[in-house]
């Protein structure tokens, strides 16, 4: 863990202003509101610290480990060898946070490459199974030079199994079934007693080799595991660097003298108060630059999965800025007083392409003469702010100065510790997902009958 002064390493900076009544007059929360949420985070907080003590989350001590770095790292070497390109099959968790952190490096970014090694694998994620997608992508795919990262915590997973078992046929029609240990890697949990792994025992059956999931940490917090990790290491993102921007949101935890003094902790009193006190029912999710659109989305599953239980929870929207101005913002600015703002701000100003200062004149915009892309976005990024303030609308900010390894690990944790903190204000277990569970065996059902 990196320290500055003795104190914890700051990489983002989160506001609630917005969201107070002070911003939005009768619409925001009272300093008393908070204060009594705040209050009553008091015990959560707490009891992360005693759980990093005794070590009962593992979440927690993961950003300080790094032998499964090591390992990962020589599994995707070997995997790499004379690949052209590398497929990810996983859904749901065990696909977002890896599709989160390669964006960062400017996968699925028109232009993205400019910030990628050419020299690495392509990199594809399947992370919804369609059966024309899955059949034009056996057709298509060049599978002498083509990988697959095949991830499953349980090993049971429907929609992977269908990928995977289709494409090994596939590999075998070619004439490549020799090939198969070197052209797969499979993210499974060990071995454990008296519980079946279908993926683990379907690989060792062909000799595949396996990474280990973390048997302690569920797919929509896989994202600075392996599970996360080798996606990000593929795009070549430094591993280590990301869990020691998580790690620097640990350490605020163990400084922490007041659940105030806590970033995740104040975000999470923060959208509970909203909802109990002030009818809040839908959350936004608003970065302002394309490379954290997925991040959107991952935040999209974790909040819902985790909150939307027994009758509780807030409906999570994705968005990205400056888009989603011209499509979502009339509903966001207009439409019913149930839902609140997080707008994700990176630094942009003098930041990409010059405008032509004579031709933005002619177009009638000598306001944006001599400006760069970057001045745009980021004027965008700060009206908005102030445009839902006016409209009564609450609204949180988070300001990054580089979008980079450290502050995404630290985004990550932030967001993971805030879900689970309001999960336990709200007295639901974050954890668990019995809707999704019961959809799993319906459908089992239904394939058997």
């Amino acid at each position: 863990m990196t320290r500055a002064n003795n104190k914890p390493t700051t990489l983002y900076t989160q506001s609630v202003a917005g969201c107070m009544d002070a911003a939005i007059a009768g619409r925001g929360l009272t300093a008393t509101e908070l204060d009594s949420w705040l209050g009553r985070a008091t015990s959560v907080l707490e009891g992360l610290k005693a759980e990093y003590g005794d070590k009962r989350l593992p979440l927690l001590h993961v950003p300080e480990e790094t032998a499964d770095i090591d390992a990962a790292a020589a599994a995707l070497v070997r995997l790499s060898t004379g690949a052209r390109t590398i497929i990810f099959y996983g859904t749901g968790g065990s696909a977002l946070g890896g599709e989160t952190l390669a964006q960062v490096a400017g996968w699925n970014v028109p232009g993205g490459a400019t910030v990628y090694d050419r020299s690495r694998p392509r990199i594809r994620f399947y992370d919804n199974l369609d059966p024309l997608t899955q059949a034009g992508a056996l057709a298509t795919l060049d599978l002498a030079t083509t990988r697959f990262v095949v991830t499953s915590k349980s090993g049971g997973t429907a929609e992977t199994f269908a990928q995977v078992i289709t494409t090994l046929t596939a590999v075998k029609t070619a004439g490549l079934a020799d090939r198969i240990p070197e052209l797969f890697l499979g993210i499974t949990e060990p071995d454990q007693k008296g519980k079946s792994n279908g993926l683990r025992a379907l690989f060792a059956s062909l000799g595949i080799p396996m990474l280990d999931h973390h048997t302690g940490i569920g797919g929509r917090f896989s994202c600075l595991t392996n599970v996360g990790l080798v996606p990000a290491m593929a795009r070549g993102l430094d591993a280590r660097a990301i869990r020691a921007g998580a790690a620097s949101v640990i350490e605020h935890l163990l400084a922490a003298r007041k659940v105030a003094d806590f970033a995740p902790a104040l975000g999470a009193a923060t959208m509970v108060a909203l909802s109990k006190e002030r009818g809040i029912r839908s959350l936004v999710m608003m970065p302002y630059t394309d490379r954290l659109a997925r991040f959107s989305d991952w935040f999209v599953q974790l909040w819902a999965e985790s909150l939307g239980k027994k009758g509780e929870g807030t409906t999570p929207v994705p968005a990205v800025g400056p888009v989603d101005q011209h499509s979502q913002l009339q509903l966001f600015m207009e439409g019913p007083h149930e839902l609140a703002m997080t707008i994700v701000r990176v630094a942009n100003r003098g930041l990409g392409p010059v405008i032509d200062p004579a031709m933005a004149k002619t177009a009638g915009a000598p306001f944006m003469a001599g400006k760069t892309i970057g001045d745009v976005v980021d004027a965008q990024s700060y009206a908005i702010v102030g445009a839902l303030a006016r409209a009564g609308r609450p609204v949180r900010t988070i300001d990054i100065d580089t979008l980079d390894e450290r502050t995404t690990g630290a985004l990550l944790m932030h967001f993971m510790l805030e879900t689970i903190i309001a999960g336990r204000l709200l007295g639901i277990d974050p954890f668990d997902q019995p809707g999704v569970e019961l959809a799993k065996v319906l459908t089992r059902e239904r394939l058997a009958g």
